[in-house]
């Protein structure tokens, strides 16, 4: 299975792709205080989901769907 198969993959970079486009429409001050860590934060549930995927190990790929979690917690606070 690749990782674009991925349902997770999927609904993170959607939720992503969505978060930018409401960031975006933003005032500056919103976009450079809490904007770039939110926008950071859930690009990083896709990336860490990928980079877990590329190592082809089995522990190294758990160690990063937690990262993802947790970056998916970041993103809810």
């Amino acid at each position: 299975m690749n990782l674009e198969e991925l349902q997770v993959y999927k609904l993170s970079m959607d939720i992503a792709e969505k978060i930018w486009v409401i960031v975006d429409k933003w005032d500056y001050f919103n976009k450079d205080t809490v904007g770039k860590q939110l926008v950071r934060a859930i690009d990083s549930v896709a990336a860490n989901l990928s980079e877990g995927y590329g190592r082809f190990h089995y522990k190294e790929n758990k160690n990063f769907c937690y990262y993802s979690r947790g970056s998916l917690y970041e993103t809810k606070t």
